[in-house]
C-alpha cells in the first residue's frame, strides 16, 4: 500500500515457523522485476494460560470431530481470499472497548493438556456490547461454527483480513462493504467460550499475526 511518499508492505509469518528457519520473500516491481529478502525467524516468547472447562467442551466426539474437521478446511479457503485493492490503512481501530483477557500466541493449556497457540486476542465485553468493523472492508464469511462460535470475517484487501467470532448476534452479511466503525455484530459466548468476549485475529496472506500491531499497541 502507498504511505506518504513510499511503498509498505507487510508479510505473516505462521506461529508455526521455527526460530532461525529461513524464509524467503520476494518483492515484484511495477516493471515486473522480482528480488528476493531473505528472512531468519527469531524466538518470540508468548505466555502460557491455563484454562479448566467442562470435559464436553474440552473434547469432541465423532460427529464433533467429522463438524470441526469441514468447517477448518471452509475456513482455510476462506482466508485464502486475496483481492487486488489495497488496504486503505494498516492502523485498525478497536472492535469492543475493554480490557485485554487472552493474547495472541499464548499457550493454551486446557485440563492440563497443551493446545495449540491462540491465533487471536481476545477483548472481555459485556454481552450484547456493538462489535466493530476494524477497517473498511468486505464481508467474505459469515458462519456459526463449533469452537469460534457465531463469527464474521472481513477482507481488507491483498491478503490482509480480520475475522470477529463468539458472536451473539450478526449486524452483516456476505458481499456487504463496510467501513471502519460499522456495526457488524455484538459481543457474545457462542461456540466454545467460557464467557462474554470478543476473540478478533489477524491475518496476512492466511498466517495469523498479532493484532496488537494494528491496534497501536505493543506486542
Amino acid at each position: 500500500m502507498r504511505e506518504a511518499k513510499r511503498w509498505v508492505a507487510v508479510a505473516g509469518v505462521p506461529l508455526s515457523a521455527a526460530p532461525g528457519e529461513k524464509l524467503s520473500l520476494q518483492v515484484r516491481y511495477p516493471d515486473q522485476r522480482f528480488k528476493q529478502l531473505d528472512i531468519t525467524v527469531t524466538r518470540k516468547k508468548y505466555p502460557s494460560q491455563r484454562l479448566s472447562v467442562p470435559r464436553d467442551q474440552a473434547e469432541l466426539d465423532p460427529e464433533q470431530m467429522k463438524r470441526f474437521e469441514q468447517e477448518r478446511e471452509h475456513l482455510r479457503e476462506v482466508l485464502r481470499t486475496f483481492s487486488d485493492s489495497s488496504p486503505r490503512s494498516l492502523a485498525m481501530r478497536e472492535p469492543v472497548a475493554g480490557p485485554r483477557s487472552g493474547s495472541f500466541g499464548s499457550r493454551r493449556i486446557i485440563n492440563g493438556e497443551p493446545r495449540s497457540p491462540h491465533s487471536g486476542m481476545d477483548i472481555a465485553a459485556r454481552s450484547g456490547e456493538p462489535v466493530l468493523a476494524a477497517s473498511a472492508g468486505r464481508v467474505v464469511d459469515v458462519g456459526e461454527y463449533l469452537f469460534l462460535g457465531r463469527t464474521v470475517i472481513l477482507d481488507h484487501g491483498q491478503g490482509f483480513l480480520t475475522l470477529y467470532s463468539h458472536l451473539s448476534e450478526v449486524n452483516a452479511a456476505p458481499g456487504d462493504m463496510v467501513t471502519s466503525g460499522t456495526i457488524i455484530g455484538k459481543v457474545g459466548a457462542t461456540g466454545r467460550a467460557t464467557g462474554p468476549h470478543l476473540h478478533f485475529s489477524v491475518y496476512l496472506n492466511t498466517a495469523a499475526v498479532d493484532p496488537a500491531f494494528f491496534l497501536g499497541d505493543t506486542p
